[in-house]
């Protein structure tokens, strides 16, 4: 009998070990593909933690910490002290990696990489610029014979840090933009055609002739969507890449204990103008300490580790001085 008893008590031991922590969290589609990778190779390594995430759009993750029904959120808009404030729980907003978004199109006809200058990306989305031989457009592009066809709008339907990062750009280029529609994660589109996620974006433009729109980098390498350059504020078109984009970032000013950041428009002649950090939303406090330790070795393994594997997706990693930062304010997760 005090065989048995041993043995149970040793069962007991070992069950909590072998039980699985489930942590859910939902957010922005623009660091999906890194975030889907960092958490199934985290699995890998601790079987023990399951990290599920809902690829729902920036707008839908906020929504979802503000109401408690996930673990933690995610965003490519830095939430100012306003929106902070009205999710009841107090936050971190931990910069993860850097991204891109690009002028993606699909004009039948015409091959060559275009150039877009601020001025004809805010033209083309205020309705303005309607044709693709527009003489704004045929002025950037010598040499390129565009078709007389109408341009086609798409954009974002969902609350999106995509769409934040676009319409940021916009706002500091275009006064007119600025003051009619200006920068969030949704806005009161003046022309155009909604696609749901990165994915539905990208799909539009694939389905449809003369269609302009926005994407993270990445989704127009993978759908095989031709994306243009675009000038930046030093006067010189550049592409989106990990260079250009990293270019970007050394613009950034950020406090210890704040990690906002805009790098839309940033100086430097090398600079990709269209940037930005994507955010994890991590509660300061956890009621959970199985959930928070959990966490918090995540974290730790996605600065250390989780780095070396962002620019095989075509993201660039936080800067070394960036980096630290975060990794004190991890250490502050309770």
């Amino acid at each position: 009998m005090r065989r048995w008893f041993t043995l149970f008590a040793l069962l007991a031991l070992a069950l909590p070990s072998l039980a699985q922590t489930k942590i859910n969290g939902a957010g922005a589609t623009f660091p999906y593909p890194i975030y889907s990778k960092w958490f199934s190779e985290f699995h890998n390594q601790r079987s023990d933690v399951q990290i599920n995430y809902q690829s729902i759009g920036s707008g839908g993750g906020i929504q979802q910490l503000k109401a408690g029904t996930v673990d933690f959120g995610a965003s490519d808009m830095p939430l100012d002290d306003a929106k902070a404030k009205e999710i009841p729980t107090p936050f971190f907003q931990l910069p993860t990696v850097l991204g891109s978004v690009v002028p993606a199109y699909n004009i039948h006809g015409v091959t060559g990489e275009l150039k877009f200058t601020p001025q004809i990306l805010a033209g083309i989305y205020l309705g303005q610029i309607t044709n693709w031989n527009d003489k704004a457009i045929a002025a950037a592009n010598p040499g390129v014979s565009f078709p007389d066809k109408s341009i086609v709008v798409i954009h974002r339907s969902d609350g999106s840090g995509t769409t934040f990062v676009w319409t940021d750009f916009l706002s500091k280029v275009s006064p007119d933009w600025k003051s009619r529609v200006g920068s969030n994660t949704s806005v009161s589109w003046p022309v155009g055609l909604g696609g749901k996620g990165n994915d539905g974006v990208a799909s539009y433009i694939r389905q449809t002739d003369g269609a302009i729109g926005y994407v993270e980098l990445i989704y127009a390498l993978q759908n095989k969507i031709p994306f243009g350059s675009v000038q930046n504020a030093a006067g010189n078109f550049v592409k989106a890449s990990l260079e250009s984009t990293t270019a970007a970032a050394a613009s950034a000013k950020m406090a210890p204990n704040d990690l906002r950041a805009s790098i839309t428009n940033a100086p430097g002649k090398d600079a990709y103008p269209i940037s930005s950090f994507t955010y994890l939303l991590i509660p300061k406090q956890w009621k959970d300490s199985t959930k928070q330790k959990a966490m918090v070795d995540f974290l730790t393994w996605m600065l250390e580790s989780g780095q070396g594997m962002v620019t095989q997706l075509n993201y660039a990693p936080l800067p070394d001085e960036v980096k630290q930062k975060v990794v004190a304010m991890v250490k502050e997760i309770r």
